[in-house]
């Protein structure tokens, strides 16, 4: 690399990490104050809370078990019981003593609470109210969201601390930033000693992961061996402008722990050329360009079951690379007139964030200006080659975990959350290994990189120990995970004859507070619905 060619990409370098900072920064400036949690807001948590005759699914892949009953002291699980076989008569003497709240979840299903582990808290363009958010992510039984990020740092970190003394309604917030990022971070980033100085004052100002793109090689290195020296998680999305350099490989061998979205993993396998097939007119500006021709890697890669192929998941495979492909937040390319109609807008979607999705050049992932039935096509063979993939490194032992990055292109946050689960059955794998991907991988892929040998997750699995976040269900999830939307899903009530909406989550249990779903959701209609009546949005706001 000759001086000019060095100078150039270190310039590339400072200008997506300025890039990334300062969408962080105004995704949060604005904000409207979050509202504190309300005397009615959830009740607990109690002494003694005990969870009557459950069926379980404990989110490490093992079958359903019932009747069990659950004993929650505070915010923890002290006891996992067995009380009997079903359709049998309950011994009494195996039942834990009273508790001084319990729940008759008899015939119901417990879980652990979910994981979403890529989220962004609105912003004052789409969603000013983080309440709004928190709630739809709790109604549809979010008890953990990482931001990567949710806004500027010093936002993000105050709402985490509320959360944990549970003085909002809030999911527990896991803190990622972008490099350069954070109020008293003063430069740019030019070489790799700025970036392992960005690095330590993340660590010290309590962050808990770096969000990073695809950076230049020299910058790339150093964020990632400091990251990991201070135990602090790394997460990319491996954007087009640098992926030249940076593929998911490549970020893999220089220590990377996870990747998310599909960038850099088809770049990964390129067949004919080293980098995509570009056009000679694209433009990475032009947001149509950007999303419509990301498709077009289907066929430009090795194919599935090749040496190449099986060679990668390997390779994964020795990393120990987990990734999080957020595949409901692309679904919209398949089809954009189903994502735009979906059941949830009229009642759950703000006027301003229904806005924001409207195609517009300017707006990210509003790129429907243009699109085609040609583009369509490419997105649904685009999806057959990467579900492909993410279903064969799950049968290797490879781990996936759930995140939505909803609020951009009609996925609204809760129910995307949901789509994601239905998507990834989809790909092929099994309804309990899509449970293990929403509670047990995520919280690894939360708690490991933060110790040399993995810090011990706090949450994700039902076990004595960890922080009772559970989730009481009316419905099996293994048989449809459709019951799971705030909107529920349309049953035919034999009895009656009339077709009814059943809704499966009943409550969310976070620390020990039982937060009723339904109420959640009712209050998150509600504020639709005054912001409707107030204008909020500009134009017609109508949705």
């Amino acid at each position: 690399m000759n001086a000019a060619q060095r100078v150039r990409g270190l310039v590339l370098a400072m200008v997506a990490i300025g890039a990334y900072a300062a969408s962080a920064t105004a995704q949060s400036r604005g904000m409207e104050p979050t509202t504190r949690r309300g005397p009615d807001e959830g009740e607990g948590p109690f002494d003694r809370l005990v969870i009557r005759g459950a069926i379980v699914i404990d989110g490490t892949g093992a079958p359903p078990r019932g009747p069990m009953d659950i004993v929650v002291e505070g915010n923890t699980i002290t006891a996992v019981r067995s009380v009997g076989a079903p359709g049998a008569e309950i011994d009494p003497d195996r039942r834990p003593a009273p508790g001084t709240r319990e729940i008759d979840a008899t015939g119901m299903y417990v879980l652990p609470g979910f994981i979403d582990v890529h989220t962004h808290t609105g912003g004052p363009g789409k969603a000013p109210q983080a309440e709004y958010v928190y709630k739809l992510w709790l109604g549809h039984g979010i008890t953990t969201v990482r931001g990567v990020p949710s806004g500027n740092v010093e936002w993000m970190l105050n709402e985490r601390a509320l959360s944990e003394r549970n003085e909002i309604v809030a999911p527990r917030i896991v803190a990622c930033a972008r490099p350069g990022s954070g109020a008293e971070w003063d430069r740019p980033i030019r070489t790799g000693e700025d970036a392992r100085a960005w690095v330590r004052y993340a660590k010290e100002k309590g962050l808990d992961c770096v969000k990073l793109g695809a950076h230049d090689p020299e910058i790339m290195a150093a964020l990632l061996d400091e990251a990991d020296k201070l135990s602090l998680g790394t997460v990319a999305h491996l954007d087009q402008m640098g992926m030249a350099r940076m593929t998911g490989r490549r970020a893999a061998e220089l220590g990377l722990d996870e990747m998310t979205h599909y960038y850099g993993l088809f770049e990964s396998l390129l067949d004919e050329y080293s980098i995509q097939d570009w056009p000679v007119d694209y433009n990475y500006n032009n947001e149509y360009h950007r999303f419509g021709q990301v498709a077009r890697l289907w066929n430009q890669i090795h194919p599935p079951g090749s040496d190449e192929w099986n060679e990668l998941i390997d390779f994964f495979l020795s990393r120990d690379f987990i990734i999080s492909p957020t595949l409901t937040i692309y679904v919209a390319g398949r089809n954009v007139m189903a994502a735009r109609n979906a059941d949830w807008h009229d009642e759950y979607t703000l006027p301003s964030l229904w806005d924001f999705y409207q195609p517009n050049p300017e707006s990210h992932g509003s790129y429907f200006f243009h699109w085609t039935t040609a583009d369509e096509v490419a997105w649904r063979k685009f999806y057959q080659v990467w579900m492909q993939f993410l279903d064969d490194y799950n049968d290797a032992g490879g781990r996936l975990a759930v995140g939505s990055d909803a609020g951009f292109i009609y996925q609204l946050y809760g129910f995307g959350y949901i789509q994601e689960l239905e998507l990834l059955q989809e790909a092929g794998l099994h309804p309990l290994e899509v449970i293990r991907a929403a509670t047990l991988y995520g919280a690894e892929a939360i708690f490991e990189p933060h110790e040399p040998d993995g810090e011990p997750i706090q949450y994700g699995v039902i076990r004595p120990g960890l922080r009772a976040d559970l989730l009481v269900l009316t419905e099996n999830p293994l048989e449809d995970f459709k019951p799971l939307y705030g909107t529920g899903a349309l049953r035919l009530n034999e009895e009656t004859g009339e077709v009814e909406r059943v809704r499966a989550l009943k409550y969310t249990i976070k620390d020990g507070i039982i937060y009723d779903s339904q109420k959640l959701l009712a209050d998150v209609r509600r504020m639709v619905v005054e912001a409707k009546r107030r204008g909020v949005a500009a134009g017609s706001g109508t949705n």
